[in-house]
């Protein structure tokens, strides 16, 4: 059986870290986290993979390559006007045939619910019960069949939420070519799903165990609490006297921790970075390679992106940092709001009572510059000493 993974798009509600990379290539416990989708596929049996790419694809490309580093087969098609999940499936209709699995390029989950999903003789729909399902698209089913699909609605008919993971055959393209725009402008795979419904075919579903979905920046977050509790200690990395690791901590090759560091697991440290010396990181916090962490800089709870440096009197929580950034001495960034309520961003609850900054690519900031809390900073920007940053900022700007 073959898995088509969806994941063309931009991912506009993960900026400013999509700006420079597709959404499918935002880290994960250290890793992109379409690998971890890759990983779980493979788990579950399947060793050929169609990946449809468009928006930054040469980056998925150059990583992934044909497969052969996960003993899997992997194939691309390109979908260079990003029109929507039915349009992106359509580009790959003449290389599927029998049964075949698609999966949004923006989710996990885990080989055991792959594998029941697999095991449908009929077309089925992956569905998780949600407390909230604000947001999300729902479904209505009777006895064992869906009997309508519903994006977004107020009043929603179910707790059923569409995890994006389908079972289909060749019928689906038939549905296709007769899908309609949706009122966003895009060809939606939900709308041809529910031709099929209304055609009277049979679209069965299954009740999936787990499911990440992320959408918004701090989804990875979330994610990362989830995921990382299952590594494993290594270190690869030279280790100075006075270093406490506590938990479960994984460092990368050529890494140097030094004298006075404390790191509490789980942890993920990458390749070629300096630690310390004297430095505090918390758990659920991954570090990518060749990066600075320093004198008296605590880090709690955040993902750091590669080539980034935060080297002196400096704290991080709840955060997400993008590439090639440079803090200065005595930057910090708040992760708590005083009146200890859930912090919105540009009007989206994050249901998250502590969260940071979200920052862009190539963000510097000067010395005691603070961020307040759901700060979002675009790629590029330049915060100077002793300014205080709020809201949203756009890419390339200059507070002064």
């Amino acid at each position: 059986m073959k898995a088509v993974i969806l994941a063309a798009g931009e991912g506009k509600r993960m900026h400013p870290l999509t700006y420079t990379r597709p959404k499918a290539m935002l880290p994960l416990a250290a890793k992109p986290f379409l690998e971890h989708l890759i990983i779980e596929l493979k788990k579950a049996g399947i060793r050929d993979i169609l990946l449809v790419v468009g928006y930054h694809r040469y980056k998925v490309q150059s990583y992934f390559g044909n497969g052969k580093k996960w003993g899997i087969n992997i194939d691309y098609v390109s979908q260079m006007k990003q029109s929507g999940t039915a349009d992106a499936l359509r580009t790959v209709e003449n290389l599927l045939d029998g049964k075949f699995l698609v999966i949004n390029g923006d989710i996990i989950i885990n080989s055991k619910d792959i594998i029941k999903m697999t095991a449908n003789d009929n077309p089925t729909i992956g569905l998780i019960e949600a407390s909230d399902t604000s947001g999300r698209g729902v479904v209505k089913v009777d006895k064992n069949r869906v009997i309508g699909i519903y994006e977004k609605v107020k009043q929603p008919p179910s707790n059923l939420v569409n995890t994006g993971v389908y079972l289909l055959t060749r019928e689906i393209f038939r549905a296709i070519s007769k899908t309609h725009r949706s009122p966003r402008g895009e060809y939606e795979l939900t709308d041809s799903l529910q031709l099929l419904i209304d055609g009277n075919s049979c679209l069965r579903y299954q009740i999936l165990d787990s499911w990440l979905d992320l959408s918004y920046p701090w989804n990875l977050l979330d994610a990362n609490e989830r995921i990382m509790p299952q590594i494993a200690s290594k270190n690869l990395g030279e280790t100075e006297k006075n270093v406490t690791l506590q938990g479960a901590v994984l460092v990368g090759k050529g890494t140097q921790i030094r004298s006075g560091s404390y790191i509490t697991g789980p942890v993920i440290i990458g390749e070629n970075c300096t630690i310390g010396p004297n430095c505090y990181i918390r758990p659920f916090t991954t570090i990518g390679n060749s990066c600075h962490i320093g004198s008296a800089v605590e880090v709690k709870n955040s993902i750091i992106m590669e080539n980034t440096k935060i080297p002196h009197h400096n704290y991080i929580g709840d955060s997400v940092i993008g590439e090639n950034c440079n803090f200065g001495a005595g930057t910090k960034i708040a992760n708590l709001r005083l009146d200890k309520r859930d912090i919105e961003i540009m009007g989206v609850k994050t249901g998250r009572r502590k969260l940071g900054a979200i920052i862009g690519d190539g963000v510097e900031t000067g010395i005691n510059v603070s961020l307040n809390v759901g700060c979002t900073i675009g790629n590029n920007c330049f915060i100077s000493p002793g300014a205080v940053a709020n809201g949203v900022l756009l890419p390339d700007s200059r507070i002064i």
